[in-house]
Parts: structure tokens; sequence; C-alpha cells
């Protein structure tokens, strides 16, 4: 579902008209939403998804922003288009916002499942993944098998992976243990390729479950499974000011 918003702060976005000009522009019986002339001020319209025309020109907004968290499922790739055809990130998207060209920010594996950002503002992407910016990512990991203290240690202390790369620190936590499975809370500001996947084989340990739960400020929370939403406006400057 898409942002809603009253028809004329939707004219403006549209760079028609101020909101004010817009009012008038709907009192004197010049848009239309849905091929029907609107007249009465209040009426609330959803980006993306109801068509509005002023003097029967359709209108869209120009240069809108968008700032999405999708909960990706298992077996989608964080990509706008894949080589393979399996199904895509983006392809979730499209069914709500068919017109909005918006792309993943950084990744996650294709089995590996929870928060994603999604955004057409370069710009904002930039900032959320360039490791200069150190912003947090957190997952919880369900490895086969126990975990000791010398291997979460280790994990705490930087591991090597990638021909040598030696990450940076990482804030870990056992969460959960049962017969034959550990949960730990593992939060890392980089975000090399199956980093957190590698970390866990540096140390010897299988990840057979794993998902993102934050990024930032940006909490995934109860968002099901497959859905997206906006981001808030305190995400966004938290994301944007880090």
């Amino acid at each position: 579902m898409g942002e809603i918003v009253r028809l004329q702060k939707y004219i403006a976005m549209c760079g028609i008209a101020s909101r004010r000009a817009a009012e008038e522009l709907i009192s004197d019986g010049r848009v239309c939403v849905n091929g029907k002339k609107i007249t009465e001020q209040g009426v609330k319209v959803e980006i993306g998804a109801d068509s509005v025309s002023v003097d029967g020109k359709t209108v869209k907004v120009k240069n809108k922003k968008y700032y999405i968290m999708l909960n990706k499922p298992s077996g989608f790739v964080s990509t706008a288009k894949d080589q393979f055809d399996r199904p895509t990130v983006v392809d979730i998207i499209k069914k709500d916002l068919p017109d909005v060209r918006i792309f993943p920010v950084g990744r996650l594996d294709y089995e590996t499942e929870g928060l994603l950002l999604m955004t057409n503002d370069g710009d904002f992407s930039y900032n959320v993944t360039h490791p200069k910016f150190h912003v947090d990512k957190t997952y919880i990991a369900t490895i086969k098998g126990g975990m000791t203290v010398k291997g979460m240690n280790k994990l705490k202390n930087g591991v090597y992976i990638d021909d040598g790369f030696k990450t940076s620190p990482a804030q870990a936590e056992i969460v959960d243990a049962s017969e034959g499975y550990t949960v730990v809370k593992i939060t890392i500001h980089e975000g090399r390729n199956r980093q957190v996947r590698k970390m866990f084989e540096a140390i010897g340990c299988k990840v057979v479950h794993l998902i993102r739960t934050r990024i930032g400020e940006a909490e995934l929370g109860n968002l099901p499974q497959g859905h997206w939403r906006h981001l808030t406006s305190h995400e966004i400057s938290c994301l944007t000011n880090m």
C-alpha cells in the first residue's frame, strides 16, 4: 500500500501548483480522481494507486523519494533483475507500486530473511551501505550444534574471512539454546557478501537459519514476512545523519 495524502498535497507533489492553488483547482472542478470530478476539499488519494488528472491531463508525483522496509522471505534475490529469472525483492514491491523504480539498499543473500531497505535515493543508499558510516546491522543466527566461549570471543574480536580479511569486532550473545541448535544475536557494521555466515564458518559453526532484524534505528518489529512499509521520518533522519 502506498502513502495516502490529501489531494491538494498530491497535486503540489506533482509540481503542478502550491497546495493553496491546488485547492482552487479542485474547487473549480478542474481535478479528477480515477475519472471522477472532485470539487470538495479533503479527498485523499493513494500515491501510485489512484489516477489523478488536472484539466484532463494525468499528473504524477515529481521526484518523490521512497524509503521502504521489506521483510524479505527466503528464495528471493536482492536485485532489481536476475539473470536466472529467479524472483526478486523488487517483484514484491512492484505488486503495490508498479510505476515506481526502486532498488535494494545493500543485499541479503538468497536464503537469508528479514529486514531489507529499498529506495530510489542514491544518497540515502550510500549513507547506509558505506563502511565509513558504521551503520549497525543486527542478525539472529540459528547455528547447528553448540557455541563455545572461545568461539564467541573470536566473533567479538574479529575473525578472518575472504582470503585474509579480518572483520571488525562484533557484538554477540547467545539468546537461546536447545538440543542440537544455538541461537545467536550478532551485530556488525560491515556488509561483505555473506559475511555473517562466513564469520560463523570461520569458528567452525554452520548457520541453518539467518534473519536480519535491525539496521541502525530501523527495526523489523512485527512486520509480516513478504510485506513492506514506508520508513518513518525518524528512521529516515537517523539513517541519513549517521
